[in-house]
């Protein structure tokens, strides 16, 4: 096994690393590190998980230690993973002053601007926002030599191509392009074959594959069932769960089923505010929440040590959004399971994530004699024999009128802990969904 001391790191980065506990480079890591110190452009392909940020952070911080001057542009899809980048540049790049500035919607932006009158060595954006600096001029790319383009793949997915070439006509044609991906086909090889000359190819995970160590497995269950079987699976174990829907409204809901049920339940979603989805991912992390109910968007960046359970509630449109799913549990060393609910309306979306993987999902029963699952049936069951009748409008799930209402309905008006207004979608936001 290599050690970190082979990849010809300095010896402060190194000391760096010790105090990090970090004590061999990842796979893809020890691939990676080489090429981009020497300057070369890099693709890897690589699940979330694998320790990629590392991979393109720490060559920055060797080639821009001394220099002075913005040098460096990381681009991330999300607010999320933009904020965890940030952070372990601080970790790493303190010693060798190698600053950072966290370019991203949701919070104002004058103090970004300051960053950048600062020059500081290494911007970190989403690129709406840093679209929004360059339509004011409060940011200038002219001295970057190095780009990273990180979950390239969810960012194009996400319909930030538009930006992305908008934010690449301001930065010099010599440069160093890094391009990390968990799947590598399609928009997203197209646009690697266009912007990066003469890569390495580095793939420690085949395009398409999910984490190994996650246990994976799927429920064949009807609309009506999926709450029941979520309260029924958190019942028979005290994991840290990692909940996905397909919509913001979706979230909501089981968010506060989940409330009323008695759980420790946070959310987040491109409704809420920095501050509401900080707080949510910060009480998810020390274990204040048990469950966090995200959608694809805004979950992108979660990075959580253990995350011992992460259950498809809705299973997605692409099937790639499976694999970066999967990748938030079993992360490096350790393991995890993954559940996934497929209705029938949701058979063709199961189809083509086993297409993509390459494998056959195993087929879970769902505990339909859990006397968790027969009570939440039940009282759903009442709810809207109580309420009659009623049309559904949204959520785009394909279910009768009668049952959408009585899966989506929970605990009335009650907000809880997770009230309050919401917050319209902030300028780092995607153009495209609505998750």
């Amino acid at each position: 096994m290599k050690s970190f001391a082979d990849l010809n790191l300095s010896p402060k980065t190194l000391h760096a690393l010790e105090r990090a506990g970090f004590e061999h480079p990842t796979p893809i890591q020890a691939q990676a590190i080489p090429p981009a110190l020497a300057g070369k452009d890099v693709i890897g392909t690589a699940a979330t998980g694998t320790g990629k940020t590392a991979a393109f952070l720490l060559p920055i911080i060797e080639r821009l230690s001394g220099k002075s001057g913005t040098r460096a542009l990381v681009l991330a899809p999300t607010r999320e993973l933009a904020l965890q980048i940030g952070e372990e540049l601080e970790r790493f790049g303190q010693a060798r002053h190698v600053r950072g500035a966290v370019v991203i919607g949701g919070v104002g932006m004058g103090g970004q601007t300051q960053a950048f009158r600062e020059r500081r060595e290494v911007v970190i954006a989403t690129p709406g926002r840093l679209v929004d600096h360059l339509s004011s001029r409060t940011a200038r790319l002219d001295e970057i030599e190095i780009l990273v383009l990180d979950e390239a793949d969810r960012m194009l997915d996400m319909g930030f191509k538009p930006q992305l070439r908008r934010v690449l006509a301001h930065l010099p044609k010599v440069r160093q392009t890094l391009l990390f991906s968990a799947t590598m086909a399609g928009e997203v090889a197209d646009f690697a074959r266009e912007h990066l000359r003469d890569p390495v190819r580095v793939e420690v995970a085949r395009s398409g594959t999910t984490a190994a160590r996650a246990e994976q497995r799927v429920f064949l269950a009807g609309h009506e069932e999926k709450l029941p079987l979520l309260l029924a699976l958190l019942e028979g174990n005290d994991l840290s769960t990692l909940v996905f829907t397909r919509t913001k409204r979706r979230a909501d809901r089981v968010a506060r089923s989940l409330e009323r049920a008695g759980h420790r339940v946070a959310r987040i979603h491109a409704d809420r505010s920095q501050g509401q989805r900080r707080a949510a991912l910060d009480g998810f992390k020390d274990g204040t929440y048990r469950v966090l109910v995200a959608t694809d968007i805004a979950a992108r960046g979660i990075d959580v040590a253990e995350i011992g359970h992460v259950v498809n509630f809705d299973l997605p449109h692409v099937p790639e959004d499976y694999v970066h799913r999967i990748g938030r549990t079993a992360r490096m060393a350790a393991s995890g399971r993954a559940s996934s609910f497929a209705s029938p309306e949701e058979m063709d979306q199961l189809r083509g994530i086993e297409r993509l993987t390459r494998a056959e999902v195993p087929r879970a029963e769902v505990p339909r004699d859990s006397t968790v699952f027969q009570d939440e049936l039940k009282r759903a069951g009442d709810v809207r024999d109580h309420s009659g009748p009623r049309r559904h409008s949204g959520g785009g799930r394909g279910a009768a009128p009668a049952r959408a209402h009585a899966h989506g309905r929970s605990s009335g008006g009650r907000t809880g802990q997770h009230g309050g207004s919401r917050a319209g979608v902030a300028h780092g936001a995607p153009l495209r969904g609505s998750a």
